[in-house]
């Protein structure tokens, strides 16, 4: 392709010589070698036609989401998306203006992120929701942050069943300002958070904040949650909730709650290789200057119409500077706005609606896997929405998942931490059903378990 070289060879010839130097590595020598990845291996150009097809032919090595039975759970789900979701999202007067640097020229943008936040208000039954964070890990280490401000003390306290990957995420935010994370025990039959721990914890002192997850990391929901403020007092409250969960649950805000966060990707956006992402951050009026992010206002201009106005922008890089809450530099306004799509278009009884059946698709799922011989589906005796834990009684959750990808099914997400050094307690998998998944799935997940099983057995 040497059309697209923008420099021929003489032309460099005659840059080197006005520069000095001899070869175009000579302009590295600042950096050390030890930080020099080296040459890349790429080739000598070629023409267009050849490019495409050996591109075509690395791309045929991908193994796309719709050609595996999935039953992934976790933070990241994959529901059905109408197609008017995507439609929408992709006009370009909303495509072409999505980061609202400029708020006077870019009003519907503004109102969608009215509506997106309205939105959050509802779910949450808090006072207040922010234009989005970027993604539900970090939008709880926000809110990690957003507690120290309100409340003395250096120990943040989450549940052990939380997501591995969200506990680093809470310990990296915290190690900043000299913080620690604590983990809350749970009962090994039901998997609900040890309120007594909590009392202790307490009662002990420099406690500034505790997250509770609904559903928890375990799929399962903790109906201990809402007695947490009662022991609390006023050590802030947070929730990190699935949304969908919230059309057929108790608002965390009715309950106490100071601040409810949480992952939207599943309001309209596909996985994606997890992303992008869209974080979710409500809280109380009372406490709205120490939030993160920005929020949107509804007023009226000169000639009484309706508008809408960046209100609150706590940002580093706006006017609070050194005051500012947080680093976060943006908010996920294309996501955010389809998440609002999304909402629309199910509508309330919708949402309600979709949870329910989801629901009756896990518990049919779990009946079978139930009956697997070397499995305990689900793991925890408490209730469920969409997704459960399951344990091996045999074998590692790596090779079973392994043998169940061979077999075209991803079979959910391990529980366990894989990092060096981290302690291995018992092989669970998290699996879970989503609108799109069939009977048919079911069976052959249940099915290539009891194969994979005593594939394990014979070996071992």
């Amino acid at each position: 392709m040497p059309r697209w070289i923008p420099n021929e060879p003489g032309e460099e010839e005659a840059l080197l010589a006005a520069l000095g130097i001899s070869s175009v590595d000579q302009l590295f020598t600042d950096v050390p070698k030890k930080a020099r990845i080296g040459r890349l291996g790429v080739g000598p150009g070629h023409e267009e036609p050849e490019v495409v097809r050996e591109v075509d032919k690395i791309l045929d090595r991908n193994k796309p989401l719709p050609k595996f039975a999935s039953f992934l759970g976790g933070r990241i789900t994959s529901r059905y998306s109408p197609a008017a979701v995507d439609a929408i999202v992709s006009r370009s007067e909303f495509y072409t203006s999505y980061t609202p640097y400029q708020p006077e020229a870019s009003q519907g943008m503004l109102r969608v992120l009215f509506e997106f936040q309205s939105l959050r208000v509802e779910l949450t039954g808090l006072d207040v929701a922010n234009a989005s964070l970027y993604d539900g890990a970090t939008a709880a280490g926000e809110a990690l942050l957003f507690c120290r401000r309100l409340h003395e003390g250096r120990r943040f306290l989450v549940p052990a069943s939380l997501p591995w990957e969200e506990r680093s995420i809470l310990e990296n935010y915290a190690s900043g300002p000299g913080l620690s994370v604590a983990e809350i025990p749970f009962d090994d039959r039901t998997g609900r958070l040890d309120l007594d721990f909590v009392r202790r914890e307490v009662t002990a002192g420099d406690v500034f904040g505790l997250l509770a997850d609904v559903p928890n990391g375990f799929g399962h929901v903790d109906e201990g949650v809402a007695d947490l403020k009662s022991i609390l007092g006023d050590i802030p409250l947070v929730v990190s909730a699935d949304p969908l969960s919230l059309s057929v649950l108790e608002p965390p805000g009715r309950y106490g709650a100071d601040v409810v966060v949480g992952e939207g990707q599943g309001f309209g956006v596909a996985p994606s290789f997890g992303g992008p992402l869209l974080g979710l951050f409500a809280c109380r009026a009372e406490h709205v200057r120490s939030a993160p992010g920005r929020i949107v206002g509804a007023t009226h201009d000169v000639d009484g119409r309706p508008a809408f106005a960046l209100t609150l922008q706590t940002r580093e890089q706006h006017i609070r500077r050194s005051r500012a809450t947080s680093n976060i530099c943006t908010n996920q306004s294309l996501i955010a706005l389809a998440f609002v799509v999304y909402a629309t278009l199910v509508g309330p009884r919708g949402l309600a609606q979709l949870q329910a059946s989801i629901a009756e698709k896990a518990r049919t799922l779990a009946s079978a896997l139930g009956g697997v011989e070397g499995l305990q589906a689900p793991r925890f005796d408490a209730p469920y929405l969409g997704e459960f834990a399951v344990e091996l009684k045999r074998g590692t959750s790596a090779e079973f998942l392994d043998r169940l990808r061979r077999k075209k099914i991803l079979g959910g997400v391990p529980l366990g931490d894989p990092r060096p050094g981290a302690s291995h307690g018992p092989e669970r998998v998290l699996v879970a059903a989503t609108d799109a998944t069939t009977d048919r799935e079911i069976q052959k997940y249940a099915r290539a378990a009891r194969a994979a099983l005593e594939a394990v057995g014979r070996s071992a």
